[in-house]
């Protein structure tokens, strides 16, 4: 476990950096949210208020890394409620949003590009901290995590070594293409969250993912029903190092951090949840698994 000691509370840091893709002429935004004994005070993160202490120096110590990986269309900013418990419990995070395949730009939804891009950027994300001179003396060695909810559940996979392949609708020739996905050999464990895994149905596609897995869909998700962990549980190489559950009434945007009630509305599919499912007390039980799950 990471030793802050001396330290009455820990805080959570947070700060937004780019990181530059050269070879695509792009930036990654991306949000980092740390271990510090500055107080927090209530800030504007996009649409959303949260308690952080803004641009606040780290603590000292050695901490392990989490990166974050939204859906497809999605935020890092949705994540925000899980990243900053973690960050409160001594774990640096990264919240990247992923480029054309965000709330902002989803121009590449459905294509080969995204399904090559997506992983890329969580391995320069990885590798910016281990460059960057705040945080990479204060990364515990070891490896670093991933956490991805829907499509981020396809990123989390194909960075750990599974072998994609692409739908016919994807390629602009019309035929299935295997997608090459440089291994990352740092991340030590995943956690998915009604991860998406339809890429992954060919024999062998995830024989190489061999690391520990928490594992967590809902109960009613029309999005990425249970079929997808069952192509997981049923590819890996070592289904015994998965920890699963269903979450039973959840749906597929249960995941994501509850909305502010002004925002709560049919019209907006995010903020909704199946009849009686309770968010807010779900997360509570989601920050404790998450961490708990971390930590062994």
């Amino acid at each position: 476990m990471n030793k802050i000691e001396d330290i009455v509370e820990v805080y959570a840091g947070c700060c937004e950096v780019q990181i530059t893709d050269n070879a695509l002429r792009v930036t990654v935004p991306m949000i980092v949210m740390y271990p510090t004994d500055a107080p927090e005070q209530t800030d504007r993160i996009g649409p959303y208020s949260l308690e952080v202490a803004r641009d606040a120096a780290p603590l000292d110590g050695k901490f392990r890394l989490v990166l974050i990986s939204h859906g497809t269309g999605g935020s890092p900013l949705v994540y925000r409620s899980l990243a900053r418990h973690l960050a409160r419990s001594g774990f640096i995070v990264g919240l990247l949003e992923h480029p054309f395949n965000n709330r902002n730009d989803n121009s590449l939804e459905g294509t080969v590009q995204n399904l090559t891009y997506r992983p890329r950027h969580l391995r320069m994300a990885a590798d910016w901290f281990f460059e960057d001179e705040r945080f990479k003396g204060l990364l515990q060695p070891g490896g670093h995590s991933v956490i991805g909810h829907s499509m981020g559940g396809y990123t989390a996979l194909a960075a750990a070594g599974g072998i994609p392949t692409s739908f016919p609708t994807e390629s602009p020739d019309g035929k299935p293409q295997q997608i090459d996905v440089p291994y990352d050999s740092r991340i030590r464990s995943l956690i998915l969250l009604a991860p998406a895994s339809v890429w992954f149905r060919n024999e062998g596609a995830l024989s190489n993912v061999r690391l520990p897995i928490l594992m967590l869909d809902a109960e009613q998700d029309p999005y990425t029903p249970p079929f997808h962990a069952q192509i997981i549980m049923n590819s890996v190489a070592e289904p015994q190092m998965i920890r699963y559950r269903t979450v039973e009434n959840a749906g597929h945007y249960s995941f994501l951090t509850p909305f502010p009630a002004e925002m709560i509305s049919p019209a907006f599919p995010p903020s909704q949840d199946p009849p009686g499912f309770d968010r807010v007390q779900f997360h509570e039980t989601l920050k404790t698994e998450v961490v708990e799950f971390l930590l062994t």
